[in-house]
């Protein structure tokens, strides 16, 4: 398990459609009971549930578990006020866990671009 410290050390998220809550949890360093604990105090955390009351998170969702995990693990938020960002970047305040996220993903696209391209 990581230390909270290490959030930019988190393995690269996959180009997979769904994950299983344990897929998660290794990807964002949180064990399964606290992502089903957050699912009740983050209303932005919603996985589609199936058969079985099975959870199944995407892309989008295990952006913002590590978006809740910095805020809580990284930055010292209580969950109260993790909760208040996260409600208060949804409606357009600027915020840097969300820029975060943007380079994130221009990395691991610029990453995939190397793989693609053609050796010369």
């Amino acid at each position: 398990m990581l230390e909270p410290s290490h959030n930019n050390e988190l393995p690269a998220i996959p180009g997979k459609r769904y994950f299983t809550i344990g897929e998660v949890s290794e990807l964002c360093a949180v064990k399964p009971h606290v992502l089903r604990y957050w699912e009740q105090e983050f209303p932005q955390l919603k996985p589609v549930k199936r058969r079985g009351n099975r959870r199944y998170y995407q892309r989008d969702d295990v952006l913002t578990i590590r978006q809740i995990r910095s805020l809580l693990y990284d930055q010292g938020y209580t969950i109260g006020g993790a909760r208040q960002r996260m409600t208060d970047e949804g409606e357009g305040s600027p915020a840097t866990g969300s820029q975060a996220i943007v380079r994130e993903t221009i990395e691991e696209l610029e990453e995939l671009l190397k793989v693609l391209k053609p050796a010369n």
